[in-house]
């Protein structure tokens, strides 16, 4: 299996970081705009329309305020295992970490994930500290 592990810094509080990846609705308007351009919530299932056009159907596992942790897996035709987590952790006055981990199958899904995944970082740094 492959792992795909992202980590940044971003200069924004952790609370204000978790509070926008906790809302698991707005992935497009409040979290990663442009990188995600449509989410639609259906239970515990959120279907996730990327900027390139790739559409993903997200089964929320679990939403974790105390560790601020967010995991969900991924089903489709062209994984056969996927599953990801999103944590923040304080790092400093007013700044954080945050690592994006995704374990796929087959082990090729990682050289299409893991540059979106590294866009999708970048994209949320952006917009965390632009709203800082």
């Amino acid at each position: 299996m492959a792992t795909i592990h992202k980590e940044v810094i971003i200069d924004a509080p952790a609370d204000r970081v978790w509070a926008a990846i906790a809302d698991v609705g707005a992935l497009h308007t409040r979290l990663v705009p442009g990188f995600v351009i449509d989410t639609v919530l259906k239970d515990e299932v959120r279907k996730v329309t990327f900027g390139n056009g790739m559409t993903a159907d997200e089964t929320i596992i679990t939403i974790d305020h105390d560790q601020r942790r967010f995991a969900y897996s991924v089903a489709s035709g062209r994984l056969t295992q996927h599953s990801a987590s999103n944590q923040v952790f304080p790092a400093g006055e007013g700044r954080c970490r945050f690592v994006w981990i995704a374990d796929v199958l087959p082990h090729a899904a990682a050289d299409t994930m893991g540059p979106m995944m590294a866009q999708g970082a970048a994209v949320l740094k952006a917009t965390m500290e632009a709203a800082a």
